[in-house]
């Protein structure tokens, strides 16, 4: 079993989400103050790595979180479109 979990949730709104995030950080007492904003990227797993990089060069912060998890379920057609859509330039 895994150590390093991902957890991800659902709100109605911002406001609650923002309440929800601050005391979730307060829990552990450390993490970003005054909010984070996350961003979902669809990628290949032989195109992670130059994503990955691409994100900590650019990163404002020393350690920023990247992680990939695998799709187990998706449509076709969707799968299709990330195939096109970050196949190699070239």
């Amino acid at each position: 079993m895994a150590d390093h979990l991902l957890v991800m949730t659902t709100s109605p709104d911002r406001e609650s989400a923002a309440r929800i995030a601050s005391s979730a950080v307060a829990l552990d007492g450390t993490g970003p103050r005054g909010g984070v904003v996350a961003l979902l990227a669809s990628r290949r797993r032989v195109r992670y790595a130059e994503l990955e990089a691409h994100i900590i060069a650019e990163h404002p912060w020393d350690k920023p979180e990247v992680t990939g998890i695998e799709l187990a379920r998706g449509s076709a057609a969707y799968f299709a479109w990330m195939e096109t859509a970050t196949a190699p330039e070239g």
